[in-house]
């Protein structure tokens, strides 16, 4: 069954056609993540490597994130991909870090293992405040880097995903980067986030994401982002291929394992928001709702605005509100935008 389809079809086309041109969508959707100037211009206080793409290890990127601070990358001037040997997990001391990868660093997970890690209110990375899931700091932030092929399967902590990043508290800024082939488990009612999960943030601030590129993620739900209780503001950023691949939704179907929505995006929560603007969401799919976006507010106070952006060819094989979309909360605004 599709829900909702006679409806969405009607709606195919939401306010005005999307503009094409120097602004238009084309040249956002065909572009990854641009190695434009960094938000974090500054002198590192951690550089990895010496010059040679050999000195770019990923015992150095572990020592480096658990240090903090700025992290730069001295790889060589050519594109590098550092096999990550295990999880670089941020200590919960550090007021911010930051990886810039200066457009030129890939970090691969080889299909083994999560690549970053951040979570404040796990202990072994130290407990520095008794509110831990409303903490400013660290403040992390994922700057012109590519995340490759990470894996979270089999995770169990805060109920797993992130299968490239997962990150619980302080706050989440992702700037102008890729994530591609990424996966974790496939089945689960709420687990999800194959590229990225965000658990809590501080005074339920966004995560920001603009200029960022998601492709051909797998997971149970949210295979590009997914993500409890929190709220995302998305810019110039494109969502590609992604699938949500469990069955039996949320809650789980009886005699069935659950998971199945939001193809590139899964949010749950109550006081939810999402804002997609300047972005590109194409051929995303869900075995179950929201081939691009599951959304649902429990207290139905939630809202979800997409301003100036495509939504084309996103799959939903059981059940949707819009084109590609299942929403349920307090409004949706869509300006200027297709969703077909």
């Amino acid at each position: 069954m599709r829900a909702g389809v006679v409806a969405a079809v009607l709606a195919a086309v939401v306010a005005s056609a999307a503009p094409a041109g120097a602004d238009g969508f084309d040249s956002v959707a065909a572009r990854p993540a641009q190695p434009a100037v960094g938000v974090n211009e500054r002198a590192a206080d951690v550089v990895v490597g010496t010059g040679t793409p050999a000195s770019c290890t990923s015992a150095a990127v572990v020592r480096a994130v658990a240090r903090g601070g700025v992290i730069s990358f001295d790889c060589g001037p050519s594109p590098v991909t550092i096999a990550m040997k295990r999880t670089a997990k941020v200590v919960n001391t550090s007021s911010r870090v930051v990886l810039d990868g200066g457009g030129l660093v890939t970090l691969s997970g080889e299909g083994r293992r999560r690549i970053l890690y951040m979570n404040t209110c796990d202990r072994a990375q130290v407990w520095t405040t008794p509110h831990c899931n409303d903490q400013a700091e660290p403040r992390l932030v994922l700057e012109r880097m590519r995340f490759v092929r990470g894996n979270s399967t089999g995770e169990t902590t805060d109920g797993g995903g992130g299968g490239a990043v997962f990150v619980r508290g302080g706050r989440l800024r992702i700037v102008g980067s890729t994530f591609a082939d990424n996966r974790c488990d496939r089945t689960g009612p709420d687990v999800g986030g194959a590229a990225v999960r965000v658990l809590d943030q501080y005074r339920d601030l966004p995560v920001r994401v603009s200029r960022s590129f998601f492709q051909h993620g797998r997971c149970s739900n949210g295979s590009a982002l997914s993500s409890i209780g929190v709220s995302w503001h998305i810019t110039r950023s494109t969502f590609t291929s992604n699938s949500a691949v469990g069955r039996g939704a949320n809650p789980a179907r009886p005699g069935t394992p659950g998971g199945g929505s939001g193809g590139a995006i899964y949010m749950d929560g109550d006081d939810i928001h999402l804002t997609l603007e300047d972005s590109v969401m194409s051929n995303n799919t869900a075995r179950e709702g929201g081939g691009a976006i599951f959304f649902v507010s429990n207290d139905r106070t939630g809202t979800l605005r997409i301003d100036d952006s495509r939504l084309l060819g996103n799959t939903s094989d059981g059940f949707e509100t819009l084109p590609g979309i299942f929403f349920l909360g307090a409004s949706r605004t869509i300006t200027d935008s297709i969703v077909r």
